[in-house]
């Protein structure tokens, strides 16, 4: 067989392929002008030490005080038995996709327990919570027609990109402000499909949504409501169903979104709701029908977990008490955090190179890795490090990290105020 070579000399392909290097590079050379370069920090967690681990990047012992693994479930013995066993029993990938040979037992056990957790008729996994907001999203907006999805204007980018990629019209309402939504619910025509998609705890101001308001709100207007808990299950309510059990409106919210990477301390994404709903997302949502199934081990461990957390509110207790241990400290030492209700504690920087600064000196100095926040995750002018302490986060800790906070803002001339 003849193949036929291109006619320009290779040189040239090297010199294109160079241009688009150039053009990366000044992008990411952007990002550093701005102060908004982000770097990995190379951690090894160790078990039975939660919440310290060994930093390859500074080959050095750190604590870690923005990890999502709320309850330092991802190292319980209860969840790596669970994993082991799994393993030894059913190997380590899933085979396939759920309609190609990927149904396995683990996931259907997860799946009801899901269900269970959330009081609802079906639940169903996706590889992330990312991709479970996206995928049911961008699937109710395409097949409910002449939708609008109504969105508040704090939502995570995942919600964002749900509602991009679907069909329906999109009117974002300012952050948790009922009048707003309901003069927007006023404005649209009666005999349409609505959904009101919103969160219980938002994850960088640490405020609340108004689940009780916006349940009202959307059964005057004939709405769907989707609510992301994902910074909630695990942590709030009698079994961590999330702020909606807490608040006694779990029953009255049509679809539940959770995760499994955060309180429960293992990977994946979920969707709790009605068996007739469920079967439309898992036969039409592309996010989870072109995708591997999520292994056994992790399906074991997250169902393990969800399990245990349902019959333990102690350590949902204990989780609070630290969060509200460490506001008294900052409270006490002038540090600029915002006094929010939930377990998140943002401590305001307003700047950007003196936020990575402050982060690069606590984890550099001090062996306190707390990672800097700063846009396109919040505005532009509200750069923060954002700490969520967990039960096993020690008083001793918790004094070291302010001592250590005092200094550096000191060093990075960052105000200290008392609290927000």
């Amino acid at each position: 067989m003849n193949i036929k070579t291109a006619s320009r000399p290779i040189e040239s392909l090297d010199d294109t392929h160079l241009h688009y290097d150039a053009m990366f590079a000044e992008a990411i050379a952007t990002l550093k002008r701005e102060g908004r370069y982000r770097e990995f920090h190379h951690l090894q967690r160790q078990v039975g030490d939660f919440p310290n681990a060994y930093s390859h990047s500074t080959r050095k012992q750190i604590t870690i005080w923005c990890s999502n693994d709320y309850l330092g479930m991802g190292q319980h013995p209860i969840v790596r038995n669970a994993m082991h066993k799994a393993i030894d029993t059913m190997g380590a990938g899933a085979g396939g996709t759920r309609n190609i040979s990927g149904t396995h037992h683990a996931i259907m056990q997860l799946e009801d327990t899901l269900a269970q957790l959330h009081q609802k008729e079906a639940a169903l996994v996706f590889s992330s919570g990312y991709v479970a907001n996206e995928a049911t999203l961008s699937t109710l907006g395409n097949v409910l027609k002449e939708c609008i999805i109504f969105s508040d204007a704090c939502n995570h980018a995942s919600m964002i990109q749900g509602i991009k990629h679907s069909k329906a019209t999109k009117k974002v309402f300012r952050h948790n402000d009922l009048a707003h939504l309901r003069s927007l619910l006023q404005e649209s025509p009666k005999d349409v499909p609505k959904i009101i998609a919103f969160e219980s705890v938002y994850s960088m101001d640490g405020d609340i949504g108004y689940i009780k308001e916006i349940v009202d709100l959307a059964q005057e207007f004939g709405a769907l409501t989707y609510l992301d808990e994902v910074h909630a299950v695990g942590l709030y309510g009698a079994h961590g169903a999330g702020v909606a059990q807490r608040d006694g409106q779990m029953h009255r919210v049509d679809i539940i979104q959770g995760t499994l990477g955060k309180a429960y301390g293992v990977m994946g994404g979920y969707i709790a709701a009605s068996h007739a709903c469920v079967d439309m997302i898992r036969s039409y949502a592309s996010g989870f029908i072109f995708t591997t199934t999520m292994t056994p081990a992790m399906a074991a461990g997250a169902e393990a977990s969800v399990r245990y957390l349902m019959q333990h509110p102690e350590l949902r207790t204990a989780h609070q008490q630290a969060a509200h241990a460490l506001k008294q400290r900052f409270a006490d030492a002038g540090i600029p955090y915002l006094n929010t209700p939930t377990h998140i504690v943002p401590v305001m920087v307003h700047d950007p190179v003196k936020c990575k600064r402050a982060s690069d000196l606590l984890r550099d100095e001090h062996g306190i890795y707390v990672q800097p926040i700063n846009y396109p995750t919040v505005p532009r002018g509200t750069e923060r490090l954002r700490f969520t302490p967990t039960p096993m986060h020690t008083e001793a800790m918790m004094d070291e990290l302010v001592e250590a906070l005092v200094d550096i803002f000191q060093l990075c001339d960052i105000a200290r105020t008392h609290h927000a």
